[in-house]
């Protein structure tokens, strides 16, 4: 076979791989700003330093959009294939970390886009059922209408009402410095829809010239409590 013969035969080979996948409505990453995440005080965060089971919130890749950090404290699910409402395809790669045990997920509800404010939250991540039976141990769980989602497998829905994973944060960690960063978002995106129905709570609590800014270079990562003044278990 000549060169050129199988440089064109490669092409179309990509071409038509690449015609599957767009049939397939496969989704790829979409990439933002990569935003080292810090702490309170503005140092570079350590994967080190999060607590196993605690709520971590911080915005990304807008000023006004929260998102969950969680150590797990054990390794997530690898390659999870996950759909989203309107059919299309991805694959989750997993957690990061030294035990792939870290993960990041916008906090909008896939259902109706509750989601952590300064003055309360009605989702988030818990370790233990409750005696109501109403959620699963370990489960990203929203209180509003009692949609369920494992963190360990790319969010996906475990029960309730929500028609899509929760979008999932794509996050890099440096082994040498233990550094985190926020690179991009996986899944369902609900952004458009999430500034169009909360646009005046959000200049509130953001101000109008933050609500749609992205984010620079940095992300302040807080626990849940210092962020937000009440949180609902149900």
């Amino acid at each position: 076979m000549q060169r050129r013969d199988f440089i064109g035969m490669c092409a179309a080979s990509c071409a038509l791989a690449a015609r599957e996948a767009l049939a397939a409505g496969n989704l790829t990453p979409r990439l933002y700003t990569r935003a080292q995440l810090t702490d309170g005080r503005g140092q570079p965060l350590r994967a080190a330093s999060l607590v196993a089971g605690r709520n971590y919130i911080f915005h990304y890749p807008f000023e006004s959009t929260p998102c969950f950090l969680l150590n797990l404290g054990r390794p997530t699910v690898r390659d999870v294939q996950l759909k989203t409402e309107n059919g299309s395809l991805y694959r989750w790669a997993g957690g990061v970390g030294a035990n792939r045990a870290i993960v990041g997920y916008s906090a909008i509800c896939a259902h109706r886009m509750s989601y952590p404010t300064p003055q309360i939250s009605f989702i988030s991540f818990r370790e233990k059922s409750t005696a109501s039976g109403t959620m699963r141990p370990n489960t990203i769980h929203c209180c509003s209408e009692h949609s369920e989602y494992d963190p360990a497998a790319g969010g996906k829905v475990l029960a309730g009402p929500a028609p899509q994973p929760l979008a999932a944060i794509l996050l890099e960690h440096d082994p040498g410095s233990d550094a985190l960063h926020a690179v991009g978002t996986l899944g369902g995106e609900m952004f458009n829809a999430f500034f169009a129905k909360f646009e005046f709570k959000l200049a509130i609590d953001y101000g109008s010239d933050k609500t749609r800014q992205r984010v620079a270079d940095r992300a302040v990562v807080l626990e849940l409590g210092q962020f937000c003044k009440q949180q609902v278990r149900c």
